[in-house]
C-alpha cells in the first residue's frame, strides 16, 4: 500500500486493561491499513484484503449478483458496492450477518444466520437469483487456542461452501478466508471438484503474523 506512514503511536497500559489488549491496540493504532481505511472512509482495514484479491482475480464486474457472508462491519460490502456498482449496472449486492450492521448505500442487509432454516430462501429473493460471486470473510471468536480455532473457522469455511453449492450460478466464484493448519486441505479437495480453478493467496493487507489466506475458487460447475 502506497502512502506515507504516520509517526508510531505508545500506549501505556491502563491498570484495566489486559496486556494483550494493550498489545491489541497498539498494533491498530500503528497500523497504516487502519490509519488509511479510515481516511478513506472504509470500514475497516479488511477492505484492502478484498480489493487486492479483486485486482488480482477481477470478480468484482459490473452487473454481478454478489452475496457477502458475514458481512459486519461492511467494508468487504462497501467495496463490492464501489466495482460492482449495483444501481448502475442492475445486479445485486446483498450482505449477510447475524450481527447488525449500519448499511451500506446500494446493498441489501440481511439480518440473520447462514445455518437458519429460512437463510437460502431469503438469499436466493434478495439476489433476485442465482449469484455471480460468494464472499466469505467469516471468522469465530478467537479462543487462543490454535487447533480450536482452526476448526472453527474450517467449519465456517465449509458452510459458506455448502452455500454457494446452492446459490451460485455455473461459471461463479468463490472467496473464503481460511487458516492453515491441516484440514484445508480436504477443503481444496471438495473445492477442485467443484470449480474449474482454486487458487489460494495471502493478500499483502493480511497481517504477515496471521495464519489466514484466502481460497479463491472460480468455474463453478453448477
Amino acid at each position: 500500500m502506497a502512502g506515507r506512514r504516520d509517526p508510531a503511536v505508545r500506549i501505556r497500559t491502563a491498570k484495566r486493561r489486559k496486556p494483550s489488549s494493550t498489545r491489541w491496540l497498539r498494533r491498530q493504532l500503528n497500523d497504516p491499513y487502519v490509519a488509511e481505511a479510515r481516511r478513506q472512509g472504509w470500514r475497516g482495514r479488511a477492505a484492502f484484503k478484498l480489493m487486492e484479491i479483486d485486482d488480482k482475480f477481477r470478480l468484482l464486474r459490473p452487473g454481478a449478483r454478489v452475496l457477502d457472508l458475514g458481512a459486519a462491519p461492511g467494508g468487504w460490502t462497501q467495496v463490492a458496492v464501489a466495482r460492482a456498482r449495483p444501481r448502475e449496472s442492475g445486479g445485486r449486492v446483498v450482505a449477510l450477518d447475524r450481527i447488525e450492521m449500519d448499511p451500506v448505500d446500494g446493498a441489501e442487509a440481511l439480518l440473520l444466520d447462514i445455518h437458519d432454516d429460512d437463510a437460502l430462501a431469503r438469499i436466493h429473493a434478495a439476489l433476485g437469483g442465482s449469484a455471480d460471486l460468494v464472499l466469505s470473510d467469516m471468522s469465530p471468536a478467537a479462543t487462543g487456542h490454535a487447533g480450536t480455532d482452526h476448526l472453527r473457522i474450517m467449519g465456517l469455511v465449509e458452510a459458506a461452501l455448502e452455500v454457494a453449492r446452492v446459490v451460485l450460478a455455473p461459471g461463479g466464484a468463490l472467496v473464503a478466508k481460511v487458516f492453515s493448519g491441516g484440514t484445508e486441505a480436504e477443503l481444496l479437495a471438495v473445492l477442485k471438484r467443484l470449480f474449474a480453478s482454486v487458487r489460494h493467496v495471502k493478500p499483502p493487507a493480511s497481517r504477515a503474523e496471521s495464519a489466514e489466506f484466502y481460497v479463491v475458487a472460480t468455474g463453478f460447475r453448477g
